[in-house]
């Protein structure tokens, strides 16, 4: 029986995914997929999207803002898109998403199980369920809004669903995994994401089973009126409160837009980092020729690596994943889109040779990530000031861009202060 993973603080953020990194996340959401599904599996990609410090990680090596809310919105959308043409050869398909896209999900669910040979009517009817279980039977305060449905060829799916509160400017992302579900009330939850409310009412749980049962009888012999009568006279005298359920591990994404050290494990950096040093020049040789960005996107191909090779317990600090393509909102950088492209065009390059049985390219990127495990013992760095500092000062050069435009060389700087 699956059981709840964990939990994390997601600060609630607005606004939209530019355009200029919308279609650079498509791309690369889509091609890590195939590296994931060539290597381990449909199964594994499914386990991975129901892991919610994978999908967190997984969001930030694409360049979305590294703590907020909108990682869920923005990576459930790039799979919908990258993996749509691919559906086929994959036997992966996204439904659902946004607001009016998530009411959709049936409709979709159906079209899928039409197409593939699967009950489609039977998993329409799981989303649904799957939808009001968050939304009802775990009452914690947060109005589901996002609703994505993963399914495969053979039935097998993962739901990621996300609530938010606006009052405080919180959100909750829920993970739901059919491995091991064999109940809908029982404790069927993969994961759940989100913010300390105070008490939960969780009807969902296992321990609330005798809680179901006492509310159907308490509806057949009192009817509702008298149960309303009866709340309000108990409510005024009662003077203690029933034990909060027993909360798992959260992982906790600040409110804070920059990012700390604090945030990332640097070891795990330095390894990284070191890595790609250590590897690069003889599994990437000509990659390196590339003038300007050949050394940079060894390093963002080492954290890609990671992403796909790397064992659950190395997603804890997900904030080290965002050193890879940086961030739209510049934090902890803006995005070098030169190295962003060179690592989508590096990526597809060894996904579609492993499709035609060359897999030498893939096998250096599991290298990378095997050297970077073996280097943490004992490599050491920069702190994470300086790296930040460095990537700001050659984001000129290697096309570095936010939501606030293009980074300027420093002497363009001075001009237009002069002028």
């Amino acid at each position: 029986m699956v059981q709840r993973a964990g939990s994390a603080d997601l600060p609630l953020h607005g606004g939209k995914v530019p355009r200029w990194l919308g279609e650079r996340m498509t791309k690369l959401g889509a091609v890590i997929t195939e590296a994931i599904v060539i290597e381990y599996g449909r199964d594994e990609f499914l386990r991975r999207l129901a892991h919610p410090f994978w999908f967190q990680s997984f969001g930030c090596v694409m360049g979305m803002d590294w703590h907020s809310s909108g990682i869920t919105t923005s990576v459930i959308g790039a799979l919908k898109r990258g993996l749509a043409p691919l559906s086929r050869e994959l036997g992966v398909h996204v439904c659902g998403g946004r607001g009016r896209n998530s009411r959709q999900t049936p409709a979709e669910l159906i079209d899928v199980g039409n197409r593939v040979g699967i009950d489609g009517g039977r998993l329409a009817a799981t989303s649904r369920l799957v939808a009001k279980v968050d939304s009802a039977a775990v009452q914690d305060g947060f109005d589901l809004y996002l609703h994505g449905f993963i399914v495969a060829d053979d039935g097998k799916w993962v739901v990621v669903q996300q609530g938010m509160n606006g009052d405080k400017r919180q959100a909750r992302r829920y993970h739901w995994l059919s491995e091991g579900v064999s109940s809908f009330v029982d404790s069927p939850h993969a994961a759940i994401e989100g913010k300390r409310q105070g008490e939960i009412v969780n009807l969902a749980d296992r321990r609330a089973a005798a809680s179901r049962k006492g509310q159907l009888d308490l509806l057949t012999s009192l009817g509702p009126d008298r149960i309303v009568r009866e709340i309000v006279r108990i409510d005024s005298k009662v003077q203690t409160k029933e034990l909060v359920q027993p909360l798992l591990p959260h992982l906790v994404m600040p409110a804070h837009h920059e990012v700390r050290e604090e945030n990332i494990n640097m070891r795990r950096l330095h390894a990284t980092l070191a890595a790609a040093v250590d590897r690069g020049p003889e599994d990437f040789e000509q990659l390196l020729l590339v003038p300007g960005v050949g050394a940079r996107t060894v390093n963002a191909l080492a954290m890609v690596a990671e992403v796909v090779h790397g064992a659950p317990c190395r997603f804890a600090d997900p904030a080290r994943f965002s050193l890879a393509h940086g961030g739209k909102d510049r934090h902890p950088f803006p995005v070098p889109l030169q190295v962003y492209d060179q690592t989508i065009r590096v990526m597809k390059s060894a996904v579609t040779k492993a499709r035609l049985g060359r897999d030498e390219e893939l096998q250096a990127l599991r290298r990378l990530d095997d050297q970077a495990r073996q280097l943490e013992k004992y490599v050491t760095g920069p702190d994470l000031k300086e790296i930040v500092a460095g990537e700001f000062r050659r984001s000129p050069e290697w096309g570095g861009r936010s939501i606030f435009g293009w980074e300027a060389h420093p002497e363009q700087c001075d001009e237009k202060a002069r002028s």
